[in-house]
């Protein structure tokens, strides 16, 4: 082998990085005291950036592409090295891809309760989660910031740093959002796009951008749910002496036809017993046997509890004798959507069988005058 076979089989005339991982943000070119030379090919595929470090310096950053190292295309690196003066020989540079895709489905949650001031129920601890995603919108600021001469970067690496910044935030925004408890389910969205939208600034310090962030589930403490469950009880009573009325005539009903039933039966009974003891040739005066103890009336019907639909926005729940009220004053129609749990999505109020029987009790139209 000549000397010139050996110098350039010591020189690295290819330069590309193939990931093969899902969680790798920037890798560094390994050369392990090789040198690079002048006029190698530089690989950039899509997805990726090159960073030239020279001598602690930050150099140049390419873009996705295939390039020819030398002094029409690294500018900077032409001026460190006095490329311009002809210098052709092999340099020293560490070589980092930074892989520039978008990371998703990463997790974010409080670990501590968050405490906001609810007009309503006063001061309440609530909980969230959700995703979002990152990407790396600055190569050459995120290295200088963040990577520094870590060799393989991963996503674990910064993602705590990211999740502590959001949760920090949506903090903050839901703190001065003053969105009561229960409309929270509702802006969960808006909530994403404003703690988004907050953080960006930060996150652009680090050469990071924040495509998406998504708020799943806003919780309460145990004790408010509970809370919460008694009000919608009482809710569906709806008028608390309407209920009691409703309650006692349907205990009256059974009461009535459980009584028929037993005194049918009792008769019934006597009738057989003396014919059996006319064939048997027995007293007839003789005292019948009891009867037997009548069957439990069966437990009141559970009213349903429903919900209203108007102008993209729900109210309820109401009880029926509510829905009645509202039929009475007008603000409940037959076109109006309504929904109640078991029922298949929404329906107009006349087309359930239980809400019609309501707009049949309405007297008709006044005639023309």
């Amino acid at each position: 082998m000549g000397i010139f076979d050996f110098l350039s089989g010591e020189f690295i005339d290819v330069i590309h990085w193939t990931d093969d991982t899902r969680d790798t943000l920037v890798w560094r070119f390994e050369r392990e005291a090789h040198e690079i030379k002048y006029g190698a090919k530089l690989t950039v595929r899509e997805g990726q950036a090159a960073v030239f470090v020279h001598e602690g310096q930050l150099a140049d950053v390419f873009t996705p592409g295939l390039y020819m190292l030398e002094t029409n295309n690294m500018p900077i690196m032409t001026t460190l090295q006095h490329w311009d003066h002809g210098f052709k020989s092999p340099f020293k540079s560490e070589i980092y891809f930074v892989n520039t895709t978008r990371f998703s489905d990463l997790k974010w949650g409080t670990k501590n309760p968050v405490i906001v001031r609810d007009s309503e129920f006063g001061p309440v601890r609530l909980r969230a989660f959700g995703t979002y995603s990152v990407r790396v919108s600055d190569p050459a600021v995120f290295l200088r910031e963040i990577v520094g001469t870590d060799g393989e970067f991963t996503m674990d690496e910064i993602s705590f740093q990211i999740r502590n910044i959001i949760v920090q935030e949506f903090s903050r925004t839901i703190a001065r959002a003053s969105i009561p408890v229960l409309d929270m389910a509702a802006n969960t969205r808006e909530l994403g796009k404003l703690v988004g939208k907050k953080i960006e600034a930060q996150l652009a310090e680090y050469g990071l951008s924040l495509p998406e962030l998504y708020v799943e589930n806003i919780s309460l403490p145990p004790a408010v749910e509970e809370v919460l469950d008694k009000r919608t009880s009482m809710g569906v009573v709806g008028n608390l002496n309407e209920y009691m009325q409703y309650q006692a005539a349907t205990v009256l009903g059974q009461e009535g036809a459980g009584a028929a039933a037993i005194q049918a039966g009792i008769g019934a009974g006597l009738g057989m017993q003396i014919g059996a003891q006319a064939v048997a040739g027995g007293p007839w005066g003789a005292a019948p046997k009891p009867a037997a103890a009548p069957a439990a009336p069966p437990p009141p019907p559970v009213e349903h509890v429903w919900h209203i639909a108007e102008g993209g926005a729900t109210t309820g729940p109401y009880s029926k004798a509510r829905m009645g009220r509202m039929v009475t004053e007008g603000t409940l129609k037959r076109d109006t959507f309504v929904w109640t749990a078991g029922q298949d999505g929404w329906k107009r109020a006349d087309e359930v069988m239980e809400l019609a029987q309501l707009f049949t009790v309405m007297p008709p139209p006044p005639p023309a005058g």
